[in-house]
């Protein structure tokens, strides 16, 4: 009765949020699970961070949460040294957001991105059925245009199946690294490459991490931790990140 009484009066006073409540209500007879956010967010009504989500096609999507953490994380790294990298690319938004925090940078960074561009490789039995091989393929030519304004030095192409790059970069240190290859193995192969080269503060992001589409994912992440002293901070819009210790 009292939530018949708060609707009434809503109404009576017109109350703006009048149709979240609504929103709330018929979502919860469509998905009873699901729980929605606030919407009184101020980082919604950012314009550059809008103006991102819809060149990539992401303001009516389910992301936005997820573009805008990584964003922020990229900011706790602005004095690390050390390149930065990005397994899994897609359509390159994430790598977008790394890159404009690279700019931000004292010194110079060059970011690396790794994808075979054809989507992704045959899924493990320990990564259920959700994904099929082949699924999220993105042309590199798309991904080029969609970096092209950050300039052919600050971004390097590594095309191929992880990990069969990687030694390309076993010199180098890195500051952040995103992994968003969904699957077990790569997940794995990629944490393990890059983990011993994270400088000091530095910061390795899953954005598959405790997503139920992608128990491999976070399998991987949760195996290769038990003995490291690094926590992983299990972000509420999904996915995860650790800060690299000191030896």
């Amino acid at each position: 009765m009292s939530k018949l009484a708060t609707l009434f009066r809503m109404v009576r006073n017109r109350d703006p949020l009048l149709k979240f409540f609504l929103l709330r209500k018929l979502g919860a007879w469509l998905v009873p699970k699901y729980r929605f956010n606030w919407p009184q967010l101020a980082w919604w009504n950012d314009e550059v961070f809008n103006a991102y989500l819809w060149r990539f096609d992401e303001f009516d999507g389910c992301n936005s949460d997820r573009h805008w953490a990584l964003g922020q994380l990229t900011r706790l790294v602005a004095d690390v040294p050390g390149d930065t990298a990005e397994c899994g690319v897609f359509r390159g938004a994430s790598s977008y957001l790394i890159c404009r925090g690279n700019q931000l940078a004292p010194n110079r960074r060059i970011h690396h991105l790794f994808d075979s561009f054809e989507g992704l490789s045959k899924p493990s039995t320990v990564d259920g059925s959700f994904w099929s091989a082949g699924d999220l393929a993105c042309p590199l030519d798309v991904v080029k245009e969609n970096l092209q304004e950050f300039g052919e030095e600050a971004v390097r192409y590594h095309q191929g199946w992880i990990p069969e790059r990687f030694h390309e970069l076993s010199h180098l240190h890195f500051s952040f690294v995103h992994i968003d290859v969904d699957l077990y193995e790569p997940t794995r192969d990629s944490l393990e490459f890059f983990y011993s080269r994270m400088s000091e503060g530095g910061i390795i992001m899953c954005d598959d991490y405790g997503f139920t589409s992608c128990p491999g994912a976070t399998a991987a992440f949760d195996e290769y931790l038990t003995d490291k002293p690094e926590p992983m901070v299990v972000l509420p819009c999904g996915g995860g990140f650790l800060i690299k210790r000191a030896p």
